[in-house]
């Protein structure tokens, strides 16, 4: 359900390098998302929470104790770009790649994304999907080594969850690369 970039390989040898890079958490890559509540705490916020099968719903992935059930460790820069009373719009740059790793690091600080109905996010009227959209994605080009950044728009089923809740997009709120 989320929109945006996806990588895909032409070759086996480029998919082997590109894993590798994903591998080495050398792929840059960056999300926009769209979540419930006002924006809690700083406006930055490093997300340091291992991921692993929640034990009451077992299609679910969890923030978890390690030290009392298996998972992996998982992180997540989230940076509020705006925010009201009903939601925020949250940049999320992932560290690490742990399956529904926003979903869950989000939810753990309290921001379920609108529109994710397996991790019980609010629904919103005209949004059929998880507001949810990869937009920035940072890597070396698997022969040449050059270094890429891909970008997508934002699209307009998103644009218009903001707007009808208040929130606006605005392109100058983006972080720059780093």
């Amino acid at each position: 359900d989320t929109s945006g970039l996806m990588l895909v390989a032409r070759t086996r040898a480029c998919m082997d390098r590109l894993m590798a890079q994903i591998a080495a958490r050398e792929v840059r890559r960056e999300y926009l998302a769209i979540v419930q509540g006002p924006w809690r705490g700083p406006e930055s916020q490093d997300i340091d929470a291992p991921i692993g099968r929640d034990p009451q719903h077992r299609l679910r992935m969890a923030v978890v104790d390690l030290a009392r059930q298996a998972g992996k460790p998982a992180r997540t820069t989230a940076m509020c770009l705006d925010s009201n009373e009903q939601a925020s719009w949250v940049h999320c740059r992932l560290h690490t790649g742990r399956t529904h790793q926003i979903r869950v690091h989000l939810g753990h600080i309290g921001h379920r994304l609108y529109g994710d109905t397996q991790y019980a996010g609010p629904l919103l009227e005209g949004l059929q999907r998880q507001a949810l959209h990869a937009f920035r994605l940072s890597l070396a080009h698997p022969i040449t080594g050059e270094w890429l950044t891909c970008h997508a728009e934002w699209p307009a089923d998103l644009d218009a969850a903001l707007q009808a809740l208040g929130l606006r997009y605005n392109e100058t709120l983006l972080p720059a690369l780093a």
